[in-house]
């Protein structure tokens, strides 16, 4: 897959089968100033009984971000975000070219 390339059958592929395999969502971010104090972290399914979670840390320049970094709370809730929104992007995209494709009589 190249960054400025159409995105092949092959790329969609790719992406479904990473996003198969990671943990099942919904995910969530738990960020410090939101949630009160403790660790940013992003919650595993946060309907389960049980913790599961990540914790990701920043380092910009050589130094770790703090939890209440603005860029690292963005980071956060950009990777629980794209649990739920990768497999609904590449449903769309072939919902569209499908679509496109009928209109073509294809």
């Amino acid at each position: 897959m190249t960054a400025d390339g159409p995105l092949t059958e092959e790329d969609l592929s790719a992406m479904e089968r990473r996003a198969a395999a990671a943990a099942p969502g919904p995910w969530a971010a738990w960020l410090e100033g939101r949630h009160g104090s403790g660790d940013s972290f992003i919650q595993v399914r946060p309907e389960a009984d049980r913790e599961d979670e990540i914790y990701v840390s920043r380092f910009v320049e050589g130094a770790q971000l703090a939890d209440r970094d603005p860029r690292l709370d963005a980071d956060l809730d950009f990777i629980a975000a794209a649990r739920q929104d990768v497999p609904r992007l590449i449903a769309e995209v072939r919902r569209l070219r499908a679509a496109a494709d009928r209109s073509r009589g294809w």
